[in-house]
């Protein structure tokens, strides 16, 4: 989708040639295996584990989510898991601390994975042993990127307030050593803020949540692009898909539909942060009464991620409360849609 179709969200026919997003294969169906995998202390590994291998594997997880694909990555994480766990044990001198970088990284993974299937108890521990995992490393910037997924697991329980502190104290820590940052420092840090900023946001507290995302503004200028730099698709227009949020957090869904039309989508650097960026904007407009456009912007979001709704009960969630809603003028359209992810009234 081009920036400038995108603009003009406010026209029915923009989605009019979106495909409905076809059905695909669950993650749930793996969630049993992670939570055995999460709790699993395999035996050493004899010959030990190729970090370098197990640093690629890393990678392919994080890019593999990044890119939505939940029910691969899902298949990915047990096995995954339990090699960062094997090589966590066994590694040592600086092998160790880069081992525990790894197991930070994919822990990371899976409580995303678990946050968006709504388990809470599971996200929980993944969160958990990504931080431990990260001081382990003693990797600054790491124990400041896991705070992000510590953050998320915080707000996901409600628990809005040890969110904002997590968060705002760790973009605090960063600070002090950001003389002269390197990207990933600037995209750790500003991510850090996106975070507080979010987490504010649920619970009505407007001045830190637009302070924080002010700051967070500030280092994305800093930054000068959209880029995925320790897995965080920080930039400028990161910063914007949070206004989005945050505005309709606040209940402000005009205000949020006007931050959405400034986004370039084109800019953002992965398929999640763009669903992300438009189901926010399908919710906005149905809360503003604008089924078609929420229906239209719902089928763009299952075109460039079709398991942000498929797989995800958030989403599906969304879909029933637009077929519960719609007017007589979208309830075909909205009933068609629905029946086709399999969600009825």
């Amino acid at each position: 989708m081009r920036r400038r179709d995108f603009v003009g969200l406010t026209g029915a026919a923009l989605f009019s040639a979106v495909l409905q997003p076809a059905p695909t294969s669950q993650p749930t169906d793996g969630i049993e295996d992670i939570a055995a995998a999460l709790v699993h202390y395999p035996a050493p590994a004899d010959p030990p584990i190729d970090l370098t291998a197990l640093a690629r594997a890393v990678g392919d997880a994080k890019s593999t989510y990044q890119a939505c694909r939940y029910a691969e990555v899902t298949a990915m994480l047990p096995g995954l898991l339990r090699s960062v766990r094997i090589a966590c044990a066994t590694a040592t001198g600086d092998a160790h601390h880069r081992a525990h970088v790894l197991s930070a990284e994919a822990h990371h993974v899976a409580a995303s994975i678990l946050l968006k299937q709504d388990d809470k108890g599971l996200a929980w521990l993944a969160a958990d042993r990504s931080t431990q995992a990260a001081h382990d490393s003693e990797n600054p910037l790491m124990i400041g990127s896991s705070a992000r997924i510590i953050t998320r697991a915080l707000m996901d329980g409600k628990h809005h307030r040890a969110a904002i502190n997590t968060a705002s104290g760790a973009a605090q820590r960063m600070d002090a050593d950001l003389a002269r940052p390197n990207d990933n420092d600037l995209s750790v840090y500003g991510s850090l803020l996106l975070s507080g900023a979010v987490a504010a946001a649920q619970t009505s507290d407007r001045h830190t949540a637009v302070e924080l995302l002010d700051k967070a503004d500030q280092a994305g200028r800093r930054l000068g692009h959209d880029g995925n730099h320790m897995w965080t698709a920080f930039g400028p227009n990161n910063v914007l898909c949070h206004r989005v949020n945050i505005a309709l957090t606040m209940g402000d869904a005009g205000t949020a539909i006007d931050y959405a039309r400034r986004v370039d989508i084109d800019a953002l650097p992965i398929n999640e942060r763009k669903a992300t960026l438009l189901l926010d904007t399908a919710r906005a407009f149905l809360t503003w009464n604008k089924h078609d456009q929420a229906l239209y912007v719902l089928r763009a979001a299952g075109e460039i991620a079709p398991e942000e709704i498929t797989a995800r009960p958030a989403t599906l969630r969304l879909v029933r409360d637009l077929l519960v809603t719609a007017p007589i003028t979208v309830r075909r359209d909205a009933r068609e849609y629905a029946e086709s992810l399999g969600v009825s009234a």
